[in-house]
């Protein structure tokens, strides 16, 4: 028997099932596609936001702060827009935000990244659960049709036959958990290994050290004032590079409003923060 016959021979026997198998196998069918449907779609999901890991984010992260400073690093992994890359792109907001609020948008993007990965996954694990015991009903009502009919019709043969067609449905049932475990385990895996990622990610906002440029077009004393007075600013003092007039150096975890916030609670002057370098 060549391969072709043979594979011909066992889509035959498939069908064959499929259309003995009744209405349970019908519904079977469905909820498996159903299943298969979801977790290729988490595969993808999971892939797409794995194309670049933690370790390589923070080489781009790096040597961005080294060239063009904190909005060069966010824009750097910006164009990844992964659940890791947007967590570290709150964390590099520091200076622009106080520490409590970037953590607190941190956990917000968090809390959203999760449900995105989590979603789905309870769907295929109650497929896995119930494929079975459908499957398992609809043997246990084909075998009750069949005593039924034997008591009435004494054909062994027809006995036979009803007890290979319930059995059907166990198969099919069985089928669907067998195809769906290994694909829920990989799906578990990957969200665990995202999940773990994302947890070192979001303490990137213990940095040490900041220094941080800034150009305001009037009252310099008043704002020099303002930021020598608020926490985690350690020294501010006034330079001449042409696009800043103010230089900061702070402790980010110390921070706990964002030097715009600062300025504009105690004055009214237009001001832009041009250069943020962070350190660890």
């Amino acid at each position: 028997m060549d391969i072709v016959t043979l594979f011909t021979s066992t889509i035959n026997d498939f069908i064959s099932m499929f259309q003995s198998g009744g209405i349970i196998v019908y519904i079977l069918t469905v909820i498996g596609l159903y299943g298969l449907f979801v977790s290729i779609e988490k595969i993808l999901y999971l892939r797409k936001a794995s194309v670049i890991d933690l370790s390589e984010l923070m080489i781009i992260v790096n040597d961005s702060m080294a060239h063009g400073g904190t909005l060069e690093a966010i824009r750097a992994i910006g164009k990844y827009k992964t659940p890791i890359s947007r967590i570290i792109s709150e964390a590099l907001k520091i200076g622009y935000r106080g520490k409590t609020e970037v953590e607190d948008n941190m956990e917000q993007v968090f809390i959203v990244e999760m449900s995105k990965m989590m979603k789905g996954l309870s769907t295929i694990q109650t497929i896995i659960e119930i494929a079975p015991l459908i499957g398992l009903i609809g043997t246990v009502l084909g075998m009750w049709y069949t005593f039924k009919e034997l008591g009435i019709n004494g054909d062994m043969t027809l006995m036979a036959n009803g007890i290979y067609i319930s059995i059907i449905t166990t198969i099919f049932g069985l089928a669907i958990a067998i195809i769906l475990i290994p694909l829920y385990s990989y799906i578990k895996t990957r969200i665990e290994a995202q999940l773990d990622s994302i947890e070192i990610a979001k303490k990137m906002s213990n940095w040490s050290r900041a220094e941080i440029k800034i150009w305001v077009e009037k009252d310099e004393d008043v704002v020099i004032q303002a930021l020598q007075d608020s926490p985690g600013i350690i020294q501010v003092r006034q330079i001449d590079d042409g696009r800043a007039n103010l230089q900061l150096n702070i402790k980010p975890n110390m921070l706990e409003k964002g030097i715009k916030t600062i300025i504009r609670e105690n004055s009214d002057t237009s001001n832009r923060i041009v250069e943020s370098k962070l350190k660890q």
